[in-house]
C-alpha cells in the first residue's frame, strides 16, 4: 500500500500509526506544515523503514511563518521530498494571497537551485496560479497535485507539464474527482489519505485507508484490485528514480 500524502505528526498517537506503517510494510510519505516540524517528523521513522519525510510549509499557515523560510533553505539539503507547500485560493486565505505567492515561489527557487525535489503539492482553488508558478521554475522538480480539484482544463495544462497526482479515499467519494481521474494518466497516480485531516465514514483517515482508494482505483480504470496495486508500485517506483537523479539515494526498501 501507498499513502503519498499524509500528516503523521498530526495524529493524536503518532508513534502508534507509524508501527503500524511499519508492520503493514506501507510506504508514505509524510508530509510537514512547517519547516519547525521537520525535525521531529523525521525522527519519528525508524532506521529501514519505508516512510520518507517531506520538509514543507502548508500555504494555509504562510502569512504566520513566512520566518521560517531561513529554516525551510537550511534543512532543505536533508530531504528529496517537499510537501506540504502550494496555494490556497479560498476566501478565509485570499487576503494572505500575495504572501502565499511570494513563499511558493521562494520554495521553488530553492528546489531548482538544489538540483529539483518530489514535491507535494496543495491547489485547492488555485489550480492555475500553481501551474503558473511551476511553468514559471521548470528546474523545482517532479509535481505531485495532491487531492487536485481543479477544472479539466487545468488538468490538461497540469499533464502536459509533466504533473502527477495523488488521490485519496476522501476524494473519490465525489464524481466531479472521479471524472477527473479517469482523465488522468494511469502511470501518474498514486494514492494517498491526507490524513488525519480527510475524513471517512465521520473518522480520521489512517494510511491504511489507503487500500481503499486503491479499489476504487481499479473500479474506475476497470482492472482488478492487484492489477491496480501494480501499477501504483511501478509508477512509486518511477517517480523516485526520477527524484534521485543527482540527489543522494533515498528510494523505498
Amino acid at each position: 500500500m501507498i499513502d503519498f500524502h499524509a500528516h503523521l505528526d498530526l495524529y493524536p498517537d503518532p508513534g502508534m500509526i507509524v508501527r503500524e506503517v511499519a508492520a503493514r510494510g506501507m510506504y508514505v510519505l509524510s508530509v510537514t506544515t512547517t519547516p519547525s516540524a521537520w525535525k521531529g517528523t523525521s525522527a519519528l521513522v525508524t532506521p529501514g523503514s519505508r516512510i520518507r519525510t517531506a520538509l514543507g510549509l502548508h500555504p494555509q499557515l504562510a502569512h504566520l511563518r513566512v520566518s521560517e523560510l531561513q529554516l525551510f533553505d537550511a534543512y532543505l539539503h536533508e530531504s528529496m521530498y517537499v510537501g506540504e507547500i502550494g496555494l490556497d485560493g479560498a476566501p478565509e486565505f485570499k487576503q494572505h494571497w500575495e504572501t502565499q505567492i511570494a513563499i511558493f515561489d521562494h520554495i521553488l527557487n530553492a528546489c531548482g537551485s538544489a538540483g529539483g525535489r518530489i514535491m507535494s503539492i496543495h491547489s485547492r482553488r488555485a489550480a492555475p496560479t500553481v501551474l503558473d508558478r511551476l511553468e514559471a521554475f521548470p528546474d523545482a522538480g517532479t509535481p505531485v497535485l495532491h487531492w487536485f480539484s481543479g477544472s479539466k482544463r487545468d488538468l490538461r495544462r497540469a499533464i502536459a507539464r509533466g504533473c502527477w497526482f495523488s488521490v485519496g479515499p476522501a476524494m473519490l467519494v465525489a464524481e466531479k474527482a472521479c471524472d477527473l481521474v479517469r482523465n488522468m494518466p494511469r502511470d501518474r497516480v498514486l494514492t494517498e489519505t491526507d490524513g488525519p485531516f480527510a475524513q471517512i465514514n465521520g473518522k480520521s483517515a489512517v494510511p491504511w485507508d489507503a487500500y481503499k482508494a486503491t479499489v476504487r482505483l481499479a473500479e474506475i480504470w476497470g482492472t482488478s484490485v492487484s492489477e491496480a496495486e501494480q501499477l501504483l508500485h511501478s509508477n512509486l517506483r518511477r517517480l523516485v528514480e526520477l527524484g534521485t537523479v543527482g540527489q543522494a539515494d533515498t528510494s523505498p526498501n
